[in-house]
């Protein structure tokens, strides 16, 4: 039941991490702050489509 996602990094829009999620406890998008080795920094994450 767990579904591969990949998370944008909000400032750059690069596609950084990919990881995984259960759709059942979370149907939203997923934010994590995660380091984005573009912009040598911890930012926000979004879960991209």
């Amino acid at each position: 039941m767990r579904e591969i996602i990949t998370l944008a990094c909000t400032e750059c829009k690069r596609r950084n991490y990919t990881t995984t999620k259960s759709k059942r406890n979370t149907p939203g998008r997923l934010e994590l702050s995660k380091y984005c080795k573009f912009d040598r920094k911890h930012t926000v994450h979004r879960e991209t489509r």
